[in-house]
Parts: structure tokens; sequence; C-alpha cells
């Protein structure tokens, strides 16, 4: 056993060596000028464009990137293959793929215009390159929402004080939105005020837990909105009919809070969420530092409605294995499948849409993306680590990687008692802030679905066209194939899929940055997006395949799935994966050879700087 202090320190430990090392070596290397005028300013039409201060496009850049991913993730891997892999590539990944990744999506974009890596993608190698990146993303945010809508329903079904704390949430940050907005009321007051109520909003759930459908284990003083009527919902026999109906009231709530404008919601809520992760992520930090140095409490953790029942908890140790071996019965092999459970937390391509979709439209200064996309995954790879630390105070919470999902709040709330909370109110806390994360990056996602399907579109001049892309029907396809994906009811085929699909649009973003460099001028090395991208490439395509050709194929052949819609769902995994790796090889050929162009060949000098051929400046194209 470990303390888990030393986790996090470890891990504090190499991200101040990436932050005061690498990542000024990479701002030198781009050659970041505040004398340069920013897309923000240039453009500057106070609705996208709008030049930000950095402690505020910080704040907005992390919560949008920080979603429940680095949770999910560092967990299921730590359940599967134990604690050990799971902080080393945390620790030393983030730093080294992830951050960078950050970075360069950052700097690319704002060097064109604040546009999207599908946009500058098509300046070097055409309009199929661009449409084929758009697919591959549009493809991605539907398995984002698959992921995260079972997310929520499991912690909802485990948590049900979670479940109405987080319906207070919701509802506060609508009313805030209307306070600030419709009613122009002041800033700070109101911050402090809707803050402390969603916080109140907690003790609303331990009042007043709620549930749509009844099953075993539920707390006695439930609310129970729909009696026992839920077992027609397709995830109803995978897991159980409250699961299954907080699934399809998220992907509505999805659905509904991508087409209200953004100040109803998503605005407010971006801010209350802020709140809530500075909370949540540095005193679980702190409560694991402080519980090991000044002294820990025992506490015995009973959490019946997700199985957690009379865990001791006696000191601040991990009590799960360090390691597990090269194999998990239901993931598969440690390479590649722990490199694509741990997404977010470590390296993940949607950060390249936030990076390049909204955060470059609003960075003031040239220099500010050191801190924004550098260190913003830095911070995003605290979280993961929190998730690791909670996870592994549990002992049997890993039993099954669904169990460990449930674990976090429970385990997370173990390091809050630590300041004086009971033990079902942290857990409760916890829980709120994982869902809260959960809920912000699964409306987002719905939301650039949305600009992505348009952005295929182009100008609509046919009725089908001008159909597909009305918001209404744009978000209605997400959220239907979205809810298919769930429906095999299976977190092992799930979050894989996710992750090798979010991983590879990462690989994708770092093609994208090298192609960039490429054709910017030939001293630039290819080195430093280069090594990550070969690696993400080689793990992606290998998962994708595995899943594709093998895996569901060879469970469909079992008879392991519980409905005909479950066995359907398994198929359209199966084709979206393979698409997703005929979409990797066309981009790479085609980047492949307009890099090969501009460097004249691909020999070393090519690569490590130095190459012929010559280049274009990178405010050119």
């Amino acid at each position: 056993m470990v303390q888990v202090m030393w986790l996090a320190i470890a891990a504090l430990a190499t991200f101040s060596v990436g932050y005061l090392g690498y990542s000024r070596y990479l701002a030198r290397f781009v050659e970041l000028d505040d004398d340069r005028e920013t897309p923000a300013h240039k453009y500057d039409d106070g609705q996208e464009y709008v030049p930000s201060k950095k402690p505020v496009l910080l704040g907005h850049h992390y919560s949008s990137i920080a979603g429940g991913a680095p949770i999910a993730g560092p967990i299921t891997a730590a359940a599967a293959f134990g604690w050990i892999p799971a902080v080393i590539w945390v620790a030393v990944g983030n730093p080294l793929f992830g951050a960078v990744h950050d970075f360069m999506s950052l700097s690319s974009s704002v060097r064109h215009d604040g546009k999207s890596i599908g946009y500058i993608i098509g300046q070097y190698v055409g309009e199929r390159g661009k449409d084929m990146l758009l697919w591959f993303a549009y493809l991605t945010i539907i398995l984002v929402i698959a992921a995260f809508a079972y997310l929520i329903g499991l912690v909802f079904d485990a948590f049900p004080w979670t479940a109405t704390a987080s319906i207070v949430y919701i509802a506060l940050a609508i009313v805030f939105g209307v306070y600030l907005y419709q009613l122009n009321l002041p800033f700070l007051p109101g911050a402090v005020a809707f803050v402390a109520l969603v916080f109140g909003g907690v003790w609303v759930g331990l009042e007043y837990p709620l549930a749509l459908f009844a099953r075993e284990g539920l707390p006695a003083e439930t609310i129970v909105l729909l009696g026992d009527s839920g077992g027609f919902l397709p995830l109803a026999n995978a897991q159980n009919p409250n699961m299954a109906g907080w699934v399809l009231v998220t992907v509505f709530y999805a659905f509904a809070a991508s087409v209200l404008p953004v100040w109803v919601l998503l605005q407010p809520r971006d801010f209350l969420t802020s709140s809530l992760l500075y909370t949540g992520v540095g005193g679980m930090i702190l409560g694991a530092i402080v519980g090991t140095v000044v002294g820990f409490t025992d506490i015995t953790v009973t959490v019946g409605s997700a199985g957690i029942d009379g865990v001791e908890i006696t000191s601040l140790t991990t009590q799960i294995p360090g390691w597990t071996g090269f194999w998990h019965a239901s993931l598969g092999p440690l390479f590649p499948f722990l490199f694509v459970t741990i997404a977010c937390g470590t390296i993940s391509g949607f950060h390249s849409l936030v990076s390049s979709g909204t955060t470059a439209k609003q960075l003031d200064k040239e220099t500010d993306a050191r801190l924004i996309g550098y260190g913003g995954m830095l911070g995003e790879g605290l979280l993961a680590v929190t998730a690791i630390l909670a996870v592994s105070l549990i002992a049997g919470g890993t039993d099954t990687l669904t169990s460990a999902l449930v674990t976090f709040p429970a385990g997370g709330g173990a390091l809050l008692t630590v300041f004086g909370l009971g033990v079902t109110a942290a857990a409760t806390f916890i829980g709120l802030v994982f869902v809260s994360f959960l809920l912000t990056s699964t409306d987002t996602a719905m939301r650039l679905g949305r600009y992505m399907l348009e952005e295929i579109v182009g100008t609509p001049e046919t009725d089908l066209e001008r159909t597909v892309t009305n918001r209404y029907v744009n978000a209605g396809i997400l959220s239907l194939a979205g809810y298919f994906l769930v429906a095999s009811g299976q977190w092992s085929n799930i979050w894989p899929l996710f992750g090798g699909a979010n991983q590879a649009l990462a690989a994708l973003a770092l093609l994208v940055a090298t192609v960039w460099l490429a054709n910017w001028d030939d001293t630039k090395q290819l080195v430093s997006t280069g090594v990550p991208l070969v690696f993400m490439l080689a793990v992606t395509v290998v998962a994708l395949l595995v899943i594709g050709v093998y895996r569901n194929p060879t469970a469909l052949l079992a008879g392991e799935y519980e409905t005909t819609v479950g066995a359907a769902s398994l198929v359209f995994q199966s084709v979206i994966a393979l698409v997703l790796v005929g979409l990797i090889f066309g981009l790479v050929w085609f980047s492949y050879n307009n890099i090969k162009e501009a460097r004249g060949g691909l020999d070393r000098d090519a690569i490590v700087g130095g190459g012929g051929g010559g280049g274009v400046e990178p405010g050119d194209d």
C-alpha cells in the first residue's frame, strides 16, 4: 500500500517540469509574439471574436475541456490494469503528449485567423481532407454523447441525492442567465449568491433524493417519480430501469441545451461549473495531503444504492492493486487499451475542437497560449489524478469496471471528510462535481456537432440540406445516434470505442500541426509533434481495428447482448470503428504527400529541421 498523497506529488512534479521547461521551449519554437495581432483583436465583433483577459479565458477554456472523461477514463484504467500504469500514463503522457497537442492546436488556429483544425488541414491538403476531418470529428461527437449519457445515468442511479442536486444546479444556471442577461443585474453579488445556492443544492439533494423508477437498494427516503414501469427501455435489462431512464433524460437535456441560446444555459452554467471544479479538485488534492500529514480519522463508507456497504477507511493509502497484469478480461491487452481508456487527462482530441473552435477567437496576446493551452491541459491532468486517488481508496470498489465508476464519488467524498464533512454529504457533492462536468461536456459536444454538420454541408442549396442543418433536426440526429450507441449496455464496449475515436482525433490534430510546421519553414523540426503523432496513430488504429473486426463480431457470435437493439448497437459500433480507420488512413496519406512536397522528401534533415523545399509563412494562407 502507498499513501495516495505521493501519487499527487509525483504528477505535480512532472507537470511542473513540463510547464517550466518544455512549454517555454515550445513558446519560443512557434515564435509567440505579443506584437503580432491576434484574431480576437483583428476580427473583434463582440460575439465570437472577443479579446479576453488571461485568467478569464483560462477559466472558460478549462471548464470546457475538463469534463467527465478525465474522471471516467483513469478510474476505468486503474480498475483494469492497476493504479501504477494509470498514474504513469497521466504523469508522463500529459506534459509530453496532451499539453503539446492542446498548445499546438491553439497556436496553429491563432495563426490561421482563429479557424478550426478542419479549415487548417483544408488549406494544405484540399477540401477532401477538410471534409474527412470534419466527418471524423462528427462521429467522435456522437460517441461523446453516448459515453457521457451512460455515465450520467450511472451516477444518478447510484447516488439519487446527486440527481436532485444536479437538477437544482441546472435550474439555478438558467435563473442566473436570466439574472445576468435579461435583467442586467450586477455580476459580483449574483455570482456569490448563485454559487452559494449551488452548494445549498447539495443539502436539498440529501433531504430529497430522486429516482425515476423503483429498484432494489435505493434509500428509503427516495422519491420515485414513475414507479416500477421502466422495463421497456433499451438499457433496463443490461443495467436497470432507473439507470436507463436517466440516460434517456440526459439525451433530452443535451438536445434542449444545444439548441437554446448560449446565454440561457451555456454561459452561466460554465461559470457555476468552474466553481465546483476548483472546489472539488482542489479539495480532494488538499484532502489527500492534509489527511496524510496532519492525520486521518477512520470512517466507514456505506452507500447502499452504489453497492458500497461498510467499507472501512483507516488511512489514505491505496486499497486496490498497483498492477494487475497486461490483460484485462473485458478491455483486453494493456497496449493499446490503457492508452485509449485514459483519453482526457493525458491527451484528448476533443480539446483541439475547443482550442481551435472558441479559445483561439478570444486570445488577447499570443503569449497567453502557453498558460491557457499547455497549462490548461496540465490542470485537467490534476483532475485525472484525483480520480485515481479517489478510486484507489475503496477496497473492493474495482470488482467490475462499472462498480469502479460509482466508487469515485465515495472515494472523493472520503478525502473531503478531512475537513469535517459527513461521508454522504461529501459523496453527494463529489457526485455533483462529476455530473456537472459530464453535463457540460455532453451538451457542448452536441452543440459542436451541430456546427460541424453545418460546416460540412456549407451553404444549404437543396431541401434536404436545409432540413439536416436545421438546428432541431441536426441535434435530433445526434441525440438518436448517441442513444442508439448506448443501447449495447456494456461500458467495456462504449468507452474504448469513444477513447479510440477521441485519441485518433488527437493524432489528427497533431497531424494538422505537423503539416502546418512543415509548410511554415523548412528549419522547423517535426519531432515535438511527430513523435506523439506516430505513437497515437499506432495506438488508435490498433484499438479501433480490434473493436471493429474482432471484439464486437465475437460478442455478436457469442450472443453477448441483452436485446436485438443491443445487437444492432454492436454492429453500429463496428461500422463506426472501421469508418474512422478509413478516414485516418485517407488523412494521413494526403498529409504525407503534402509534407513530402513541402520538405522536398522525408529524410532525417527534413524531420529534424534544415531540409530543402521552403515553405510559406504561417499567416500567408
